[in-house]
């Protein structure tokens, strides 16, 4: 199929290599440079555009192709106070809008376990909870779309838990998230709960960007025929 990809940074040409090994072709590499062609983007010439931009941008990219009639798989984390009108734009356009705040498998089985874990140690209020986000310098948002998306996984098993911060806390009901910004991190998440007598940590560590490409292509794959709102556990469930 036609994709189009918006953002052709680091991560829009490892999604480019990787569409291209499965055989499909780029319909456009769009960037700052040639923003203005988002407005040719459309059915004609585009079966799906893949978005990994920035948080300020990211809104207008993708409410642009969903408006001109193509379905839309945005990794572009930060901006998700709107998320709710593109979900609307989607639906009124008969298109489909994928989002993931993280597309490897890795991550994504790693949210659940983190919410199973989560679960028990809702049990025990000994435990002290943190979690530690560590990406590139260039990643501009914390913390990190995935690291919000493991802390509401806690909450949501974890009913001590009702809110996170991005700072260290003694808040019972706050969860820590610190966020850390070094050269050359694809990215790490970790979750620890400590006690006087032991610890507990769970973590993921992406080792290139090649997952996250390939899930993001899986994605625009499964949503090419399909309508409506959709996100990584329908692809786990109906894809792999």
């Amino acid at each position: 199929m036609n994709i189009a990809l918006i953002g052709y940074g680091k991560m829009g040409k490892e999604i480019e290599k990787i569409a291209l090994e499965r055989g499909h072709q780029i319909s456009f590499k769009i960037n700052i440079e040639n923003k203005e062609d988002l407005l040719k983007i459309s059915p004609a010439n585009t079966d799906v555009a893949i978005e990994f931009t920035q948080p300020e941008t990211a809104f207008e990219n993708i409410q642009t192709a969903l408006n001109n009639k193509v379905s839309v798989v945005s990794g572009t984390t930060g901006w998700l106070e709107k998320k709710s009108e593109i979900e609307q734009i989607a639906t009124s356009q008969e298109k489909a809008f994928f989002y993931a705040s993280n597309f490897s498998l890795g991550v994504n089985l790693f949210f659940q376990l983190n919410e199973y874990l989560a679960k028990l140690m809702s049990k025990h209020s000994q435990y002290q909870l943190s979690m530690e986000e560590i990406h590139h310098t260039e990643k501009k948002d914390a913390p990190s779309g995935t690291a919000i998306s493991l802390a509401k996984g806690i909450m949501e098993n974890y009913s001590q838990k009702t809110s996170w911060v991005n700072h260290e806390t003694e808040n019972q009901e706050e969860i820590a998230i610190i966020s850390k910004r070094e050269p050359h991190v694809p990215g790490t998440h970790i979750i620890t709960y400590s006690s006087p007598e032991d610890f507990i940590e769970i973590k993921h560590e992406a080792y290139s960007r090649k997952g996250f490409a390939l899930g993001a292509v899986l994605a625009a794959e499964f949503i090419k025929d399909k309508k409506g709102v959709l996100g990584m556990k329908d692809l786990l469930a109906g894809a792999l």
